[in-house]
């Protein structure tokens, strides 16, 4: 019933920029916390941002903090994150959480699918 669908990832070269999107469905959207992950090959899943229902807390991983803004529209249901200045180590696979807030995954009930960043050169 809940869905979070993840678009916006592709290819993007070292220093460029993407827009994630993510569109959720099934919950009552402007009453959930909720966050990105990324994980790469052979590595855990790691916090990227999260941001409470109302916009007003945000939070970031260190690694990407001043490059990634995360925001949210509640009427259409979506969390972005605005990716800036692109490196290798950003690549991985995105997803996104709803239900939480900070770095815990475990405080998360709802996960999408995920969606592909790959960084070049």
């Amino acid at each position: 019933q809940v869905q979070l669908v993840e678009s916006g990832g592709g290819l993007v070269q070292a220093g460029g920029s993407l827009r994630l999107s993510c569109s959720a469905s099934g919950l009552t959207f402007s009453r959930y916390g909720m966050g990105w992950f990324r994980q790469a090959p052979g590595k855990e899943r790691a916090f990227v941002a999260s941001i409470n229902w109302s916009g007003g807390r945000i939070y970031y991983a260190d690694s990407v903090k001043g490059r990634f803004t995360i925001s949210r529209d509640n009427a259409k249901n979506t969390v972005y994150l605005q990716m800036n200045s692109l490196n290798l180590e950003d690549t991985a696979v995105y997803y996104c959480a709803a239900g939480g807030e900070g770095s815990n995954a475990r405080l998360y009930n709802y996960w999408g699918r995920g969606t592909q960043v790959t960084v070049s050169s």
